[in-house]
């Protein structure tokens, strides 16, 4: 069925067998076992629904990292100068200050760098590599969340007889970067099945077996929210080790022991209990607004400093950008025109010279998820064009702009399967949409979206919710469940901040607390703020977790008219 913003959702499909036999093995109800089923979670993710399952490391016996381990510890003997290069978004900040901090511990000469977006350019060049050995001197240079496709500069760090160590986990390909030691679950290796793990997971992963090697008694066991962090901004799936890893944080964490967490919370004004959410949302957009609109590096320094005066300097620097960053990005997108740019095949392409070049990946970040189709922005950086890339599940787009480097038509570019940047030629503009457009066509025919199941709003009570959230934390690839409520209207309408819509969804005599956060110039928003139209709606069911008290709350993805009943 098409709904008001032309989506094609489906039920999805589950064999009422297999539901069955999922209720009667563990206990469980219809919907969760068909959740289960449709997500096909493995016997430990099963097991974890009423369990606690310990977070282990699964790289004792891998030989990048026992390699990788062996490499540290030479140059550690050696009080040789360390150089730590990291990318600038949260998962870079958070692996290059988890191993400054491990390093800081054993008195290592230890030096960080997170290159400069607007100075430096995307990645780890052979031109900034010049320039950072110069300025450091290092023996030891380790990427962190980059270098898998800093060919060149790898090279030139060997004719320097500089060691070089890589834990990454962007697309990369054979042959792959001549570092002493290149980590990185995407190539071809003995531990591919944990390609889901972000840089600063691998990072501390890397660190706590080197602890083990060397049975020291440094502790990590407090860097684990920065993990989680890293993990969810850069939207990796929650599945697996990294479920292990948010439901054990989740559960424990306590944020009035933690200083900077505790006052990022306060400047944000977040006073509920700490959620994915709340780390994706809010606090991961703080982080990333230093690389956006400065430098990264201020990052880097909150997480390593160990004076508290610093950290507030910090946070209220990096608030002042992020609330710039807001204004911004609102004025960006309340300019585009957004339901004219659904009406190409292909990608969502957008061009314009002028844009905020720190901005254009969150702007693609928001204009794929109201479409939910890849989004590639533009603009003019200099002399050459800069583009970032946002994508969906069901299509790798950093593997795809990594060809568009192999093939000439990017003079720069790569990332992962959800997230890319690139830089080109304006000659090649035309080029790289006609080949992403060629491919993307290709691959993709109308995808459709898929909602769990059709639900009463009668049915929608705490005993309900909590049966659905035994099956969080919810994230991506494991998200919060859709479902859809038939003949509801919408009432109390009400705007919050000119950006969002409040109301209530109302059949018979029941009714619930809703809110939309579908960008005000859509279809959907028009709908519910103009019209008194039966419909049936695609809800997402959230409680709203206070400190003392706990209310339901809706939140509402799509509509469908019903033609019937109008």
């Amino acid at each position: 069925m098409i709904s008001i913003s032309g989506k094609n959702w489906e039920e999805s499909y589950a064999n009422k067998r297999l539901v069955e036999k999922i209720k009667i093995d563990h206990g469980l109800n219809d919907i969760q076992s068909k959740i289960i089923l449709s997500r096909n979670y493995a016997s430990e993710e099963i097991h974890l629904i009423n369990n606690r399952i310990e977070l282990k490391n699964p790289f004792y016996n891998t030989k990048d990292f026992l390699q990788g381990c062996e490499l540290l510890n030479k140059n550690l003997n050696r009080q040789n100068k360390i150089l730590i290069i990291g990318d600038y978004d949260v998962d870079g900040c958070m692996s290059t200050s988890l191993f400054v901090n491990f390093l800081k511990k054993k008195n290592a000469r230890v030096n960080f760098y997170i290159p400069d977006r607007f100075k430096d350019g995307y990645g780890a060049s052979k031109e900034l590599i010049i320039i950072l050995i110069k300025q450091f001197d290092p023996d030891f240079i380790i990427f962190l969340d980059c270098g898998s496709n800093s060919y060149e500069a790898i090279k030139y760090i060997k004719t320097k007889k500089i060691e070089s160590l890589i834990i990454d986990h962007h697309n990369t390909s054979n042959p792959y970067p001549e570092a002493n030691v290149f980590i990185n679950p995407k190539k071809r290796c003995d531990y591919n099945n944990f390609d889901y793990l972000c840089t600063t997971f691998l990072t501390y992963l890397f660190i706590d077996l080197y602890i083990k090697l060397n049975k020291e008694k440094i502790l990590l066991e407090n860097q684990l929210i920065y993990i989680l962090l890293a993990t969810v901004a850069d939207v990796m799936p929650i599945r697996g080790v990294n479920k292990i890893l948010a439901k054990q944080i989740l559960s424990k964490f306590d944020s009035e022991k933690n200083f900077i967490i505790k006052n990022i919370l306060k400047f944000l004004n977040i006073k509920k209990k700490l959620e994915l959410n709340e780390l994706g949302y809010k606090i991961a957009p703080l982080i990333n607004a230093a690389g956006r609109l400065s430098n990264a590096n201020q990052i880097v320094e909150l997480f390593t400093t160990e004076s508290n005066n610093r950290i507030l300097e910090i946070l209220e620097n990096i608030c002042k950008l992020n609330d710039k960053r807001r204004l911004i990005e609102r004025k960006i997108i309340d300019d585009l025109e957004l339901e004219k740019l659904n009406d190409e095949d292909g990608i969502l392409f957008i061009y314009k010279p002028n844009l905020h070049e720190g901005l254009i990946g969150i702007i693609a970040s928001r204009i794929k998820d109201y479409f939910n189709k890849p989004c590639l922005v533009l603009t003019n950086s200099n002399n050459i064009i800069k583009g970032s890339a946002r994508s969906t599940a069901d299509f790798n787009i950093g593997e795809l702009i990594q060809k568009t480097c192999q093939l000439g038509i990017t003079l720069n570019g790569g990332g992962h399967n959800l997230a890319a940047g690139l830089s080109l030629k304006k000659t090649k503009l035309n080029i790289l949409k006609k080949f992403i457009n060629k491919i993307y066509n290709y691959k993709n025919t109308k995808s459709k979206k898929f909602y769990t199941s059709v639900i009463s709003l009668k049915s929608i009570n705490e005993e309900f919710i909590k049966s659905i959230y035994l099956l969080g934390p919810f994230g991506y690839k494991n998200q919060i469940p859709i479902f859809l409520i038939q003949d509801v209207k919408f009432i109390k309408k009400t705007l919050i901040n000119n950006l969002y819509i409040s109301c209530f969804i109302k059949k018979d005599s029941k009714m619930i607390k809703s809110i939309s956060f579908n960008h005000l110039n859509s279809k959907i928003s028009y709908e519910i703020l103009n019209s008194n139209n039966i419909y049936d709606v695609l809800v997402k069911i959230k409680p709203n977790k206070l400190k003392k008290k706990s209310t339901i709350e809706l939140e509402i993805i799509d509509l469908i008219k019903n033609i019937n009943k109008t």
